[in-house]
């Protein structure tokens, strides 16, 4: 008999042949054994009894009474099913099992046979293990029972199926493994193994509807089907592997080593240099230590940002880019190139008084160490060891350019009236304000940016020049003043 992912077959049967619709004494259950009348009420029915109760006691044999009943007689009777089971040869049986299987996320079906396959074949595990025509009896013997001791009571058996593929199409593996269990329990007492009625119906040589009630008993077998498949996808590869690395914080390390360790020869210092550049932001330091630097001889601006325990010149900075913005600056030269009257006739005013200073504007010295140009003057402050030049050379104060936009006092009145239109200009603090006046001029001219006044050097022979041609009159320099 066959089911749904199921079938069934009989190995031993119990019957009650001829019976009909008539009253006859109950089979001995405990509730319908009976000495008179009295223990039995009519129309009673009772779950285990086969039919309804006259209420008469009657005889059931010689020694036992029993309650009289309505129903098929003669009832069925409850003894035992027979030993050995009456179709235990069904061992030898053999059933084919076609199975398919679909993975619609691969759109892929498979098949546990095919059209090649030998008919005469019969599994084994060893010798056939992808023949999907099965002994009933190798099945049994698998689970580790005996097919006639089953076949008395019966049982349920399982048959698993399970599809492992690769769907791959460079190592294509898509069959099924087979095995075997049993899934009722064969140790329980109440109703062991596995049995159920069904009857057969005729008419008898007197007209009357007739029966023979049959209970079977057999083994059923259950047909249980697992499957899992795979494909090779790149994309769900590479989103696997970065949630794993993200996961576990992996990500950035592995980015850092890709980067550091496997780059061609010719451009690995140039990547790490970008790289940690766009990757690492620099943390400036402390004011105090904070320094940028410009040579004439070199484009780049340096930064410095330790604390210096030799001259600044000898320091080796790091280069950092930054945007110039020098309109207002030109703009404002040529401004004061197009508007001279006023300022040129201070300044004739100015250099007609002459240059008072009650200390030294420009002490004697040798030739530093540090120095390039040849114009530097000793110091020894640290911060103040610079030179204009890196390399042997002309020193900037000799360029036309460092007179006309940084010493020429007609630019440098102009740019204080610019910025304060009614400051007077014959204080005796003018020198002063020029001075510092001219420093600014020099930053703005070589760092492109005013806001650099704090943190900008300015090289000593350019500071000395400045002072030379604006003293103080008591000879004491604090330099540029500093924004806090």
């Amino acid at each position: 008999m066959q089911g749904v992912d199921s079938f069934f077959v009989i190995t031993n049967v119990i019957k009650t042949e001829n019976q009909i619709q008539s009253v006859c004494p109950e089979y001995p259950i405990p509730k319908a054994v009976c000495s008179s009348d009295v223990s039995c009420g009519k129309g009673r029915m009772d779950p285990q009894s086969n039919g309804i109760q006259t209420g008469r006691c009657v005889k059931y044999n010689a020694t036992i009474k029993t309650c009289e009943v309505s129903a098929w007689c003669p009832v069925e009777s409850n003894k035992g099913a027979p030993v050995p089971a009456i179709l235990r040869s069904a061992e030898n049986f053999t059933v084919l099992i076609k199975n398919n299987i679909h993975f619609p996320k691969f759109n892929h079906t498979a098949r546990n046979f095919s059209p090649k396959l030998n008919i005469s074949c019969i599994f084994n595990k060893i010798t056939a293990p992808s023949c999907p025509i099965f002994q009933l009896g190798y099945i049994l013997q698998a689970t580790g029972e005996n097919f006639s001791e089953v076949a008395i009571q019966g049982g349920i058996m399982g048959i698993e199926i399970n599809w492992d593929c690769n769907l791959d199409k460079w190592f294509h593996r898509c069959s099924p493994k087979y095995s075997f269990r049993r899934l009722d329990d064969k140790t329980t007492n109440e109703y062991p193994g596995y049995n159920f009625r069904f009857a057969k119906y005729y008419k008898g040589t007197n007209g009357k509807e007739e029966r023979t009630l049959i209970k079977a008993y057999g083994i059923r077998f259950d047909i249980l089907v697992f499957g899992t498949a795979g494909q090779f996808n790149i994309f769900e590869l590479l989103v696997y592997i970065g949630s794993v690395l993200s996961y576990f914080g992996l990500a950035q390390f592995l980015i850092d080593f890709l980067i550091t360790s496997y780059t061609y020869p010719c451009c690995k210092s140039l990547i790490k240099e970008y790289y940690f550049k766009k990757k690492c932001e620099s943390a400036l330091g402390p004011k105090w230590t904070l320094m940028y630097v410009s040579y004439v001889d070199e484009p780049a601006i340096i930064l410095v940002d330790k604390p210096l325990r030799t001259s600044v010149q000898n320091v080796k900075g790091e280069i950092v880019q930054l945007q110039r913005d020098t309109g207002d600056f030109i703009d404002m030269a040529k401004l004061a190139a197009r508007c001279p009257d006023r300022v040129s006739g201070l300044a004739k005013a100015h250099e007609m008084k002459p240059l008072t200073s009650k200390g030294q504007t420009s002490p004697s010295h040798d030739r530093p160490s540090w120095c390039c140009c040849g114009k530097c003057h000793q110091t020894q402050a640290f911060r103040e060891q610079l030179c204009c030049r890196r390399r042997e050379g002309s020193c900037i104060t000799t360029s036309a350019l460092f007179e006309q936009l940084v010493l020429s006092r007609s630019t440098l009145e102009f740019i204080l009236l610019y910025k304060e239109p009614l400051l007077d200009m014959n204080t005796e603090t003018l020198n002063n304000q020029l001075r510092h006046c001219a420093y600014r001029q020099y930053i703005h001219w070589r760092f492109g940016a005013a806001e650099l006044e704090s943190s900008a050097l300015i090289p000593s022979c350019c500071r000395w020049k400045i002072r030379e041609t604006y003293p103080s009159e008591d000879g004491n320099y604090t330099g540029i003043e500093r924004k806090k």
